[in-house]
């Protein structure tokens, strides 16, 4: 093992930095080509994010490596075919079904229903829409007598879906705050951006998405999500902060130490739910009656001390975006690279808040600005940083996030109130970013469990694929013997309303019978026994040994078998050991086949799971491709024979 003062050339460090992005796209395509019926259900604004399937081992040879190749070689022909450049379009004229007043106009709205119905259902319940735009981008030539009959047609056709419509921003309209101005000297005609949002008629129907808020200590996390929920200002001392602690000592040394959560809502017409009277924080029950599009924050740890907790929480919360906070008079420092290597790691989006910037000097501001741009821009992270500073590059910013190479940065002040505006209205326009399959079998990842009076053990975690109802039968496991339990599901809650049913991509709060709090533990899966097989069938499968295809990030000397480090798999944490390596070792920026073994217990584990390992800081990044090992077919056989040789 490598002595801790050790310390890695700068070419070594770039190698490593360098292969990141480039294997996190990898991990990426293999987790679509495993997972049947992606291709169909996943759209412009997939990242790829989601659930893995169970199909297949599937090895790292040759083949899969040219399947991914094939994948990559069409993605730019896939673009094209989006964006409906062929000769002859059978795109609908959105003019003609806008504008048309004939008397065949009913026919037209029809057409614009079913249009406007089939965004909404692609988009889990909100779009955005161009009035004055084709889908091709191609103006109509709209007078403002024009975008009035058409705004009002949209309207019309968004209540019959049960819809409300909110104007983001126009172009030559010249009224409200909205107008942000032509696209250049040449644009004269009208146009703008709606969002159509539907007003969920159940619990079920609102709109959630998950974002993971980290940057290093005093980045102001907590400050940030206090003033976004709360909707007062900070006093510049931690007033609001305060309510989002969970314990006593990270009140007094204001400190995150664990892993919260706060949520933020939006209604169907945009607009931020919070409370009428000043200063006081609503509920979650009243925040998700109210809202119908609810953006769930995990707040994490900023502190070196608390590494483990915030890579929990990232991997076990499963986020669609990530919030880095930096603060304007520190920089990028201490576990800030940690954090946005792990989010580029994982393949989820990051958007960076610069923080504090009423008592930062100009001239360390600037610094700050250039450090994170340089950070952003370098091979490793392979990022466009994009500076939002009025309505109109946040509202196309949220558009295009999700194409993931796009890098919003904010510069806000939580005393001040200055650019907040901008961040509340970016969170609402953001689109949902996941994929997740409803009619794979059912599978929930444990990331948090509690003891409630006269309710019982209830478990809390996130649904990585399938749909489960209350009263189902479950399997809970596994424990330290790998064996799972059978249970039953008493009831239900998503943000602490009571459900009936939740389903892939959400998270929810199960209550189960008969279970004591102390069998159950982060990390666990709760399955259903007829996804698995027929009854009487063996139970679920847990391995203790698994090879998977990984790249160093960092390491200071040679990795080599016997090397152990903490490894981490959605919610599991746990101690594994190298027990076969395709080479003799492997240093910073190989990739490799490598087989672990768990040191204390089996978990349950799928191809295509990410894993992130780690010794102190993070060490390196895989996939797995194959679950269990075979000491007859050890992965360096010519390494094998050498060491059986020299015995």
């Amino acid at each position: 093992m490598a002595p801790k003062d050790m310390k890695q050339s700068p070419l070594e460090r770039r190698k490593g930095e360098s292969a990141l992005s480039d294997f996190a796209d990898y991990v990426q395509k293999q987790q679509r080509l495993r997972r049947p019926g992606a291709a169909g259900q996943s759209d412009a604004g997939d990242s790829g994010y989601g659930t893995a399937t169970r199909s297949g081992l599937g090895g790292a040879g040759s083949g899969s490596r040219a399947s991914a190749a094939s994948h990559e070689e069409h993605d730019e022909l896939r673009v094209l075919d989006e964006l409906g450049l062929a000769d002859e379009s059978t795109a609908i004229r959105l003019r003609h079904l806008l504008l048309d007043v004939r008397g065949d106009a009913d026919e037209s709205v029809a057409l614009l229903t079913g249009h406007l119905n089939g965004r909404l259902e692609e988009g889990r319940g909100e779009t955005l829409f161009d009035i004055g735009l084709e889908d091709n981008g191609d103006s109509m030539g709209f007078e403002k007598e024009d975008w009035g009959f058409a705004l009002g047609r949209l309207r019309q056709v968004a209540e019959v879906l049960q819809a409300d419509v909110r104007v983001l921003m126009t172009r030559n309209v010249n009224e409200g705050e909205e107008e942000v101005g032509p696209m250049g000297p040449k644009d004269e005609a009208c146009s703008g951006k709606v969002i159509v949002r539907k007003k969920p008629q159940e619990v079920d129907d609102v709109i959630e998405m998950r974002i993971a808020v980290v940057g290093n200590v005093d980045a102001g996390k907590s400050t940030m999500l206090g003033v976004l929920v709360k909707g007062g200002l900070d006093d510049g001392r931690g007033k609001a902060r305060v309510n989002l602690f969970r314990h006593k000592h990270e009140i007094e040394s204001g400190r995150t130490s664990s892993v919260s959560m706060e949520i933020m809502g939006f209604d169907s017409r945009g607009e931020v739910v919070g409370s009428n009277v000043p200063g006081r924080k609503l509920t979650w029950e009243e925040i998700g009656r109210r809202s119908a599009k609810v953006i769930s924050f995990t707040d994490l740890a900023g502190h070196e001390r608390y590494l483990r907790t915030t890579v929990f929480g990232m991997l076990s919360s499963e986020p669609n975006y990530c919030l880095l906070m930096v603060a304007a008079n520190n920089g990028l420092i201490g576990m800030s690279k940690e954090h946005l290597g792990i989010a580029l790691a994982l393949n989820v989006p990051v958007m960076v808040v610069i923080t504090k910037i009423d008592i930062c000097p100009p001239n360390i501001l600037e610094q700050t600005i250039t450090q994170l741009t340089k950070i952003l821009k370098s091979p490793g992270a392979r990022k466009i940083p994009i500076f939002v500073k009025n309505r109109a590059d946040c509202i196309n910013t949220a558009t295009q996030f999700v194409s993931q190479r796009i890098c919003p940065i904010f510069q806000v002040s939580n005393v001040t109130g200055e650019s907040l505006d901008l961040v509340r209205t970016f969170l609402n326009v953001l689109p949902y970013n996941g994929n997740y399959n409803d009619e794979t079998p059912f599978e929930f990842h444990v990331n948090d469990t509690f003891s409630v009076p006269f309710v019982g053990t209830v478990i809390a975690g996130v649904v990585k694929s399938g749909v489960l109802h209350a009263g189902d039968p479950v399997l809970l496991g596994p424990d330290s013997l790998g064996q799972f339990t059978t249970t039953k599901v008493r009831s239900i809650e998503r943000k602490r309303i009571p459900a009936t049913v939740c389903s892939a991509g959400q998270s929810a709060s199960l209550a189960l019978r008969n279970v004591r709090r102390k069998d159950v533990r982060k990390g666990m899966v709760v399955l259903k026994p007829g996804d698995n097989a027929a009854a009487g069938a063996p139970p679920p499968k847990v391995h203790r040994e698994f090879v998977a295809e990984v790249l160093i990030l960092s390491h200071a000397t040679t990795i080599k078998k016997k090397y152990q480090a903490m490894l981490h798999v959605g919610p599991v944490s746990q101690t594994c050991a190298i027990i076969d390596i395709d080479r003799s070792y492997i240093r910073t920026g190989d990739r490799a086949l490598v087989a672990f073994r768990f040191v204390q217990r089996p978990e349950f584990l799928t191809i295509g799971d990410r894993i992130l390992f780690r010794e102190g800081r993070t060490k390196g990044l895989g996939i797995i491709k194959q679950l269990g090992y075979d000491e007859k077919h050890p992965l360096n056989p010519e390494g094998q024979k050498d060491e059986e040789e020299r015995k």
